[in-house]
């Protein structure tokens, strides 16, 4: 494949993950936001209680036990203004401030590095990429418009995983593909000698 489809497929990618992570969030929380579903639709269960969840959570005021509204009359969505397990989640403003601030260094840095003569000569790294670059868009505008972002995947089946959303599976997902391929390269180079021996 030419690297110019290479760089529609990244673009393309990128779109399209960012589109997938924020129309799921948004219908996910406005489906979930009446308190009768308990804000929690089960995918899947089993017998012990465990399997895979979405959760919308929501801001509630502690005297009234009302969900706080927007001016629009919204409900407010419970955002982790943290990394991933919640990293820094403690310092709210100052942490949510920092990551945006991370998520769109790292936005500049890819669609710098695309933009590069033969970056985008790899089909895989491509895609990685597409995927890295939709992830971090879908988390960085939470951070801007939501002061946090929205998580509503619950898996906790065999093992109790954080709450995430479709931004963090983008970017492990990417980020793992980003690893294979190092790990591919260190491989091949180390298949094939740095200098060719002279002849005896």
């Amino acid at each position: 494949m030419s690297e110019t489809l290479n760089r529609i497929l990244f673009w393309i990618l990128a779109v399209c993950s960012l589109a997938a992570d924020q129309s799921s969030k948004y219908i996910i929380f406005d489906k979930l936001s009446d308190p009768a579903t308990n804000h929690c639709h089960t995918l899947f269960e089993t017998q012990q209680g465990g399997g895979f969840h979405l959760v919308a959570q929501f801001q509630y005021d502690m005297e009234t036990r009302q969900m706080k509204k927007d001016s629009r009359g919204n409900p407010i969505p419970y955002v982790n203004q943290g990394a991933l397990f919640g990293f820094l989640g403690k310092h709210q403003n100052i942490a949510n401030g920092l990551f945006a601030i991370i998520s769109c260094a790292a936005a500049m840095a890819i669609v710098f590095w695309s933009m590069q003569k033969g970056a985008t000569k790899d089909l895989a790294l491509s895609i990685a990429l597409g995927f890295i670059l939709g992830g971090t868009l879908g988390n960085f505008y939470d951070r801007v418009v939501f002061n946090g972002v929205r998580d509503f995947l619950h898996w906790n089946y065999l093992f109790d995983w954080p709450v995430f959303n479709l931004a963090d599976c983008w970017l492990v997902g990417g980020a793992g593909l980003l690893f294979i391929l190092a790990f591919r390269n260190t491989k091949e180079k180390d298949q094939f000698p740095a200098t060719i021996p002279a002849p005896e």
